[in-house]
């Protein structure tokens, strides 16, 4: 008994197969070309929505993705509506007025105010040179005894510095001394001389007042003035000559501060120019001063210039080497525009605010900015006061203002002029919240 062939009925089953397996290939194709299709066509016959007929839906976090209908984005985002006649006037973006409410955006008017001028800026106080006093031998001697014996000694006017045993001096002193009887005319003007000479020397009157007699006397010298010892450069039986400095006084009375302005605030800043200081170390307390100077040099390392501050200090309570704050006060300016800082928009090229024109339209505008202060930016152009703009939401009509080409337009330099302004981030509001 023969059996049936085996191969045709393996080949039938194979087309059968091969058939079903298209088919099922073809079903699912179909079905995902369908939406794109039924996209298309509701695009194309697109619903109204307040007598504007409605292009697309899409999330204002990625614009470029367009969606038939209305609903949460892949993102979770409420999407929002494009309609047909949106952009149609140059750089003017209409967005929903209820999308407006729900996501917040916030307006500010555009107001005419004087910035705050006042600037705080650290300083450090250091000694007024205009009184420091060098003490110096002004001729050969040997310092036979110092009655201050460490800088930064508080000395009184007057009060005893360091005794000298100097030749020239000696012998200038009997001179002196010897012609203290004269009677003629001849010898009143050999002892007038004597005196010029021991003034040369650089006897004070003082000194010469409280010298002793003898080869061995020596000279006492006082301080000229109240103040600190600040430096000590002899010892006690050390042999000095003719312009060496013995020591330095420097006088408490007044002090100088010298404060760091930033190149900005330079400029604001001018002689006489009142500052109040205050001090970490005297809680409570504030000194008043003015501006003397403006240093002529510049820190090459932190780009700032000094001020240099006369404050008075009659008991001493400042000391140099203090840290300080001050606070500059420069004359007030007249009043300005400005916006919130919130409400700028800043990119690599300029500055932008989005102005509001009701009913839900929107405008971008170049703006050139000036001073902060104060939570506001002063507006030099583009603006002239009375205007709304927008403080919270930039991002949402940023995006519909790259949608509808609002953005390519103002940035388009042929058309507009634009200042260039710098700034930290294209397409990030400065301070605005999205």
């Amino acid at each position: 008994m023969k059996r049936a062939p085996v191969k045709p009925a393996l080949m039938i089953f194979a087309g059968v197969l091969l058939v079903a397996v298209l088919l099922v290939v073809g079903y699912l194709g179909g079905r995902s070309r369908a939406p794109a299709s039924a996209s298309a066509g509701n695009a194309a016959s697109a619903p109204e929505a307040g007598g504007k007929k409605v292009l697309y839906w899409y999330d204002t976090m990625v614009p470029q993705q367009h969606f038939d209908k209305p609903g949460l984005s892949p993102m979770g985002m409420q999407m929002v509506p494009k309609y047909a006649d949106e952009g149609a006037a140059k750089d003017i973006v209409r967005i929903d007025p209820a999308t407006v409410q729900n996501l917040g955006v916030r307006t500010a008017p555009v107001e005419r105010r004087v910035l705050a001028s006042a600037i705080r800026v650290p300083g450090t106080i250091t000694w007024n040179l205009r009184q420091a006093t060098i003490i110096s031998a002004r001729v050969d001697a040997v310092v036979s005894k110092l009655d201050v014996r460490a800088p930064y000694t508080e000395v009184k006017a007057g009060e005893p510095l360091a005794e000298l045993l100097a030749p020239q001096w000696n012998s200038a002193l009997a001179e002196y001394r010897a012609l203290e009887q004269a009677r003629s005319a001849d010898a009143r003007e050999l002892r007038s001389a004597a005196r010029q000479r021991l003034q040369v020397l650089g006897l004070t009157p003082a000194d010469i007042q409280s010298s002793r007699h003898g080869a061995g006397a020596a000279i006492t010298l006082h301080a000229p003035q109240a103040g600190v010892v600040t430096t000590l450069d002899v010892r006690e039986g050390q042999r000095v000559t003719a312009g060496q400095t013995l020591m330095t006084v420097n006088g408490l009375s007044t002090v100088w501060i010298e404060a760091a302005l930033p190149q900005a605030a330079a400029g604001t800043v001018r002689s006489g120019t009142p500052v109040v200081v205050t001090v970490d170390a005297l809680p409570g307390r504030s000194f008043h001063g003015t501006v003397e100077t403006l240093l002529p040099d510049v820190d090459a390392v932190t780009r700032t210039q000094r001020a240099r501050i006369v404050l008075d200090n009659p008991d001493g309570a400042l000391s140099p080497g203090m840290f300080a704050t001050v606070q500059l006060n420069p004359t007030p300016d007249a009043a300005v525009p400005v916006v919130p800082d919130d409400a700028l928009i800043a990119t690599g090229t300029h500055t932008r605010v989005i102005l509001a024109e009701g009913d839900g339209h929107f405008r971008a505008v170049s703006v050139r900015i000036g001073r902060a202060a104060g939570g506001y930016t002063e507006i030099l152009d583009g603006l002239a006061g009375g205007e709304k703009v927008v403080v919270s939401g930039q991002f949402l009509i940023d995006s519909e203002a790259s949608l509808s080409g609002a953005l390519e337009r103002l940035n388009d330099t042929t058309a507009k002029p634009v200042p260039a302004a710098s700034a930290p981030m294209p397409g990030m509001p400065m301070g605005g919240k999205p």
